[in-house]
């Protein structure tokens, strides 16, 4: 399928931000990360769509929403190679990929039951060890996680 005919698929997005080629089996767990079944904005979601990359892929589609560096974050421990397309007047003025950071705060649950963010209201925070391997180590008991070992925190509601 064309890429002309492939976008026609998915509705035009005058400001927003589009978040591409998340694996499809990662597709919900990117919309439940980010909280989007709470937003109030046109959000288009689109699920086993071509892909050259992927064979198959999902896309997102957020009218009027642009990310912080945590919700990226948040996106990057499940599915850390999509693409991020920043919408301003049905042009894309802004394409990044998301990478897993260096650093993840109130992100990622400490496996460490003994660990004080499990026993004190207080934010998690993990330094990556080894980039290749995805290995990530707690700031304050320092037991390491793997990336595949991963339990992400439940999301903030403001």
């Amino acid at each position: 399928m064309s890429e002309i005919r492939q976008a026609l698929q998915v509705a035009a997005l005058k400001n927003g931000t589009v978040i591409d080629h998340i694996p499809t089996n990662k597709l919900f767990t990117v919309v439940s990360l980010l909280g989007l079944e709470q937003m109030d904005s046109k959000i288009t979601i689109g699920y086993n769509l071509n892909s050259n990359k992927l064979g198959k892929k999902g896309i997102i589609k957020i009218a009027d929403k642009f990310f912080d560096d945590e919700e990226v974050n948040r996106i990057s421990v499940v599915a850390p190679h999509v693409k991020l397309n920043i919408i301003r007047n049905y042009e894309v003025v802004e394409k990044k990929e998301v990478n897993m950071p260096d650093e993840l705060k109130g992100i990622v649950k400490c496996a460490n039951p003994k660990c004080i963010t499990n026993n004190e209201p207080m934010p998690t925070l993990f330094k990556m060890v080894n980039k290749e391997n995805g290995v990530f180590k707690c700031h304050y008991c320092e037991k390491e996680l793997k990336k595949e070992d991963i339990v992400l925190l439940q999301r903030r509601t403001l």
